[in-house]
């Protein structure tokens, strides 16, 4: 693996978004506007809002950056841009952490201007520091980004791909205590929620608006960074030089 590669790559993922201007408004703007709507939904119940409100800031930016990795990554492979890529000096890693870079990058963005709507533009308040909010709020789009990368393996067509969004991400948000506290589910799921990646990227934000810093929410951090390591690497071992 080499830096200089890995930039490389990078820089040419992200000059394709910049040639395709309606994604990068829809990935910018989704997510914020999906938060306007939620606070309007509570219009009448502002304590709700504020309950559930810091959590969704990453629970949304999770959910566009998975399905939108998942597709460009499987749209490469099935173009053979991949493949022409594999067939150059590049390292796996390289290639992974390129897409991973550039990526991360836009999941900064994305989950930066949805944190600034919640929590100035429509009064979001949290007890917890503000600054703490926003990295988790980063943490859970790049986190829903890995997944998608390495999920995008599995997929041989971009309806399979979309497909992993009721298959493997909904499970995670009935799971994760937004809607139940976990401890109030039937042990079978509390039991399974223990090993879902976005039940302690759940748990982090919400701990962060209550403002409860203790070791619980160092495990939470850890996690996330685990799980999103974790995903590229296991995406960069399986990544295939042919096309599916």
């Amino acid at each position: 693996m080499t830096p200089r590669a890995t930039l490389a790559t990078a820089l040419r993922v992200l000059t394709q978004l910049r040639r395709d201007p309606r994604t990068v408004v829809l990935l910018i703007a989704v997510p914020p506007l999906l938060l306007v709507l939620l606070r309007y939904v509570f219009d009448g119940s502002e304590a709700t809002f504020d309950r559930v409100g810091a959590s969704l800031i990453g629970l949304f930016p999770f959910i566009t950056m998975f399905l939108i990795t998942s597709i460009t990554m499987l749209r490469e492979r099935t173009t053979g841009t991949l493949e022409r890529l594999m067939t150059l000096p590049l390292a796996k890693l390289d290639v992974l952490l390129g897409y991973g870079l550039a990526f991360a990058l836009v999941a900064t963005v994305q989950a930066l201007v949805a944190s600034a709507v919640a929590l100035w533009a429509l009064g979001l308040d949290v007890a917890g520091p503000v600054w703490l909010v926003l990295v988790f709020a980063v943490g859970n789009a790049v986190l829903g980004m890995a997944l998608g990368l390495f999920l995008s393996a599995f997929a041989r067509s971009e309806f399979q791909a979309v497909q992993f969004m009721p298959a493997f991400v909904l499970p995670q948000i009935l799971l994760c205590g937004l809607l139940v506290p976990r401890d109030q589910m039937a042990e079978a799921l509390e039991a399974v929620s223990v090993v879902l990646p976005l039940t302690y990227a759940y748990d982090a934000l919400a701990l962060t608006a209550a403002d409860d810093l203790g070791p619980r929410l160092a495990v939470d951090a850890a996690v996330i960074a685990g799980a999103a390591l974790l995903a590229l690497a296991l995406g960069a071992a399986t990544l295939r030089r042919g096309t599916p």
